[in-house]
């Protein structure tokens, strides 16, 4: 008897690593961000120590800042765009508050969507089209730097999907 399953080629175990190495860093880079939308500063009161890790006699406090992540610290965007973005006509509060509420969220189930091999090819699409609504705020808001990650973002996107039909580490397809 003889075996007819066709025997997987270089080429195609090329394209599905490359596929791979795509659906992992973009994964990663949406999980991140999302997670760190939820991240914050706080300020945090520490005894100074000595050089050998004791308190100072003095009772001397240092004021030392310490990330944190939480509900509370959560900022869809950065503070410094706020206001360009609200003083942007083209884009209406009604539209960009819920955009902004759901970003860090959103990029956080595309991530693990992506990761996981959860409807790569849908999570890919989904990821394009809330990259290009970024890119359309920072165009108006005249971001070009950001402008030119985002469509370096859109660019991998593209590349994903086009060698997503090699996707042989999934979930789902």
């Amino acid at each position: 008897m003889s075996d007819t399953r066709t025997p997987v080629s270089q080429e195609t175990t090329g394209y599905t690593l490359a596929f791979l190495t795509l659906r992992i860093w973009l994964g990663v880079r949406a999980l991140l961000t999302g997670i760190e939308k939820f991240s914050g500063v706080v300020a945090v009161q520490k005894p100074l120590l000595d050089a050998q890790g004791n308190p100072d006699p003095s009772g001397a406090i240092v004021e030392i800042e310490q990330k944190i992540y939480g509900l509370k610290q959560y900022a869809g965007i950065p503070e410094s765009l706020k206001e360009k973005f609200v003083n942007e006509p083209l884009l209406p509060s009604f539209l960009t508050s819920p955009f902004y509420a759901s970003l860090g969220a959103l990029l956080i189930i595309f991530g693990l969507m992506l990761l996981l091999g959860l409807w790569s090819r849908v999570s890919l699409f989904a990821m394009g089209l809330m990259y290009t609504a970024l890119t359309i705020g920072l165009i108006l808001i005249k971001q070009d730097p950001g402008v030119s990650s985002l469509g370096m973002h859109i660019a991998l996107i593209c590349g994903a999907l086009v060698l997503s039909k090699y996707n042989r580490f999934s979930i789902t397809k």
